[in-house]
Parts: structure tokens; C-alpha cells; sequence
């Protein structure tokens, strides 16, 4: 496959339909240098699965799961170029976001299709969000098994504690007023992550617990589920190629921004199966041990995701309120999402579970089969059989993927190991 492939005429055109914003980018001028393009990227792909990479590293062993990490990153980058080339085929000015590439291949179908799994997946972030707010404070104040309040646990108490709060914040109708938060949760969460790191290092020298390098074949596809998790952009990467300044370098640009963003994750995630071994919990932060430096690295995480809830969740009133509203503004529709968001986080126990549930039935779909499906579309009177061979295999190994991954994922998370 070669990804430097010029843009050619087609016979395909848009239909007139209400566009699918992009608005994690929000309003911001087009034209950005490779630089602003590596940093969106580096922006728009990390998040919270990193925090479950530790635990699944456990599951897996440490082997096993960078392997199995450095290549769903290169299959992503693969199939992102395919979104880029597939859009480039049918003239990117009236293609700006995976909804419409959709909406022109595959007409209402198609649009449906992404939009489902568009929504799916950001709801499926922040519950993850939610999950790992409320462990963590339930962990950072008592023991998590202790009612505090009736039969209400910790955990219970401090998700029905941010409900009212995200409804605020959720009601805000520009992303432009979120701007100086999520600058400020992204601070942060550098920081944080980075005093996890340090501290790993310092706890392996100190502990030097037993580690295993392959968990066996019966994790493979739990580990495949949290890695797809993990790289969380797919969704974004047509509108960063049309910032983009130099869209010739733009392959080897986001190349670069997913090695360095592969190599990252395999640190965070070995640092923290090495540093605490079979004691590593489903998210890594529990891990630490008391103090105040702990506890500030925790709380920023937490702080993170807190500002970030509103972020992710801003595509998925784009399509509800597109789909019921006719694209206005309702408010009403927005609490009732943040309402049964909640209500799923409180249904789930395990952090990293819930990764590998969202990865395998969702974000694998999202990732792999619709990218290699819409370009096999497009190119197929073009490619040659190995071209079509290969979208093909993509196809069938993300369907694969997707029914048992999801079916692995799901028996887990209804009987979790008390032992993790």
C-alpha cells in the first residue's frame, strides 16, 4: 500500500445532508504547521486507556502485550491513512468528518453506521472517566467496600457527587468556553502520568517483583480489546488532515505521532506491570502508595478527566441533537445522556474490563472495519487483488475481534476476578 498516493477524480459526490462537525478542534484556522499537527495528534489519540495498559500487561505479559500494542498502533496508522486517502479519492472539501465519508459512500446507511459507533465510543470513554473518578476518590478516603451512607458505597457516593457538576458543565453550548479547562486538564495529566512513571522506576528497583512474558492465548484478545481502547483517534484524524498545512508530509507526520505515542504507552504500561507485578490493580493509580505526592498525582488525574468528560462528550450531542433536534441546541437531551452515562459507570466494576469491552464491541469496528471497508468501496476497480486481500483480512480480523473480544470482555466483567 502506498499512502503518498496522489488524490484522483471519481464519480462519487455528496448528497446534501446536515455536516457532522468536528468539534474537538473546535474553530481553530486551518493551515497548521507539522508541529500544531504532531500535537494535535499526540491531543487527540492519549486519554484514560493508558491508565488500564499496567493491569492488561498483567493479564497478558509484559511481551505479549507490547507486541500486541505496537501492532494494533501500526494497524491504526494504517487504517487512518486508509480514511485519508478514501476522503482525498472523493475531494476532502466536502468531506470534513467520518460521518460525511460515510454518508458518500454508503448513503444513510453508512452515515448511521458511524455515527452509532461515534457515539458508542465517546459514551464509552466517558464512563471509563467516570469509573476511574470515583475509584479513585472511594480509594484515596476509605476502604472501597465500606457503605458509607445506607447501602450506598464509596464509589456510588462520589459518581452521584459529580452528576450535578457535569450537568453544569455539560450544559455549556461552546467548546470555546471549555478551552482554558481542557489546557489546564491537559497540564495535568502530563504531570501526573509523568510522577507515575518516576515512580514505577523507583518501587521495580526497590521491589523487583515475579513478572510473566506471555500470559497465554486465552488473554490475547482482552490485551487487543484495551490496546484498540488505547489508541482512541480514529474519529479525528480527517479533520486533522485538513488543518494540516503540508497534507504531503501529513502520512509521515502522524507515522511519527503514533511511534512516539506507541513507545509512551509501552512504557507507562511496562513501568507499571514491573514496578508492581501480580499486585497490579485494574488502574494503576491505586497502586501507589500513601502520601501526599500520591494523593496529588491521583487527584490530578481525576481533575483530568473531569474537564475532559464534557470534551468527549460534545460529538455525541452533535449527533443526538443533529438526529432528534434538528442539529439546535437541547438541554434537556444533553442531561439525559450525562443521566444514562452515569447510571451505565455505576453498572461496572472493573476499570480495565470495561477498556477491553469498548475496545473489542466498539472502538475495533470504528478503527479497523469501516476504515478498510469504505477504502475497499472506493479503490476497487483501481486495486490490485493483494490491495483488496488486504482490506479484506482487516475486515474479517476486526469482525473476528469484535464477536469474541467482546464476548471475553463481557464474561469478565459480569464475573471479575477478586483477585485483581
Amino acid at each position: 500500500m502506498v499512502f503518498s498516493q496522489e488524490p484522483a477524480s471519481s464519480s462519487y459526490s455528496l448528497p446534501p445532508y446536515p455536516r457532522e462537525d468536528t468539534p474537538l478542534l473546535g474553530q481553530a484556522p486551518p493551515h497548521s504547521s507539522n508541529i500544531k499537527t504532531f500535537a494535535n495528534i499526540f491531543i487527540s489519540i492519549v486519554g484514560a486507556g493508558v491508565l488500564g495498559l499496567p493491569y492488561s500487561f498483567k493479564r497478558t505479559g509484559w511481551l505479549l502485550g507490547l507486541l500486541m500494542l505496537f501492532a494494533v498502533a501500526f494497524l491504526t496508522y494504517h487504517c487512518m491513512m486508509l480514511l485519508v486517502l478514501t476522503r482525498r479519492k472523493l475531494h476532502s472539501a466536502k468531506l470534513p468528518s467520518f460521518g460525511d465519508l460515510g454518508f458518500a459512500i454508503c448513503g444513510p446507511l453508512g452515515r448511521f453506521t458511524v455515527d452509532l459507533m461515534i457515539v458508542l465510543s465517546q459514551a464509552g470513554f466517558c464512563v471509563s472517566y467516570l469509573i476511574f473518578i470515583s475509584t479513585t476518590l472511594a480509594y484515596l478516603t476509605t476502604d472501597k467496600t465500606t457503605p458509607l451512607f445506607l447501602f450506598f458505597t464509596p464509589k456510588v457516593l462520589y459518581l452521584s457527587a459529580c452528576f450535578p457538576f457535569q450537568l453544569g458543565l455539560n450544559s455549556i453550548r461552546s467548546l470555546t468556553h471549555l478551552a482554558p479547562l481542557s489546557i489546564f486538564a491537559d497540564l495535568v495529566d502530563f504531570a501526573s502520568k509523568s510522577a507515575v512513571m518516576v515512580d514505577d522506576v523507583f518501587v521495580f528497583v526497590k521491589n523487583k517483583p515475579q513478572l510473566k512474558t506471555f500470559g497465554g492465548l486465552n488473554v490475547f484478545l482482552y490485551g487487543i480489546g484495551v490496546a484498540v481502547y488505547a489508541f482512541e483517534g480514529i474519529g479525528m484524524v480527517l479533520p486533522l488532515e485538513s488543518e494540516a498545512k503540508d497534507k504531503e508530509k501529513f502520512g509521515r507526520v502522524l507515522g511519527l505521532g503514533m511511534g512516539f505515542i506507541s513507545v509512551l504507552f509501552g512504557l507507562f504500561g511496562g513501568l507499571g506491570y514491573f514496578a508492581y507485578g501480580e499486585e497490579t490493580k485494574d488502574i494503576i493509580t491505586t497502586n501507589l502508595g500513601p502520601g501526599v505526592i500520591s494523593a496529588l498525582v491521583q487527584l490530578g488525574l481525576c481533575v483530568n478527566l473531569f474537564f475532559t468528560f464534557p470534551i468527549m462528550m460534545n460529538p455525541v450531542y452533535e449527533v443526538v441533537e443533529r438526529r432528534w433536534c434538528g442539529s439546535r441546541y437541547s438541554l434537556w437531551l444533553r442531561w439525559l445522556v450525562v443521566l444514562l452515562t452515569s447510571l451505565v459507570a455505576l453498572l461496572v466494576p472493573n476499570f480495565a474490563d470495561f477498556l477491553s469491552f469498548v475496545g473489542s464491541c466498539v472502538c475495533v469496528v470504528l478503527s479497523f472495519v469501516l476504515p478498510a471497508l469504505f477504502h475497499c468501496i472506493v479503490f476497487k476497480e483501481e486495486l490490485g487483488w493483494r490491495c483488496v486481500l488486504s482490506d479484506g483480512a482487516i475486515v474479517v480480523f476486526g469482525f473476528v475481534i469484535a464477536v469474541f473480544g467482546t464476548y471475553t470482555s463481557l464474561m469478565e466483567i459480569l464475573s471479575p476476578n477478586p483477585t485483581a
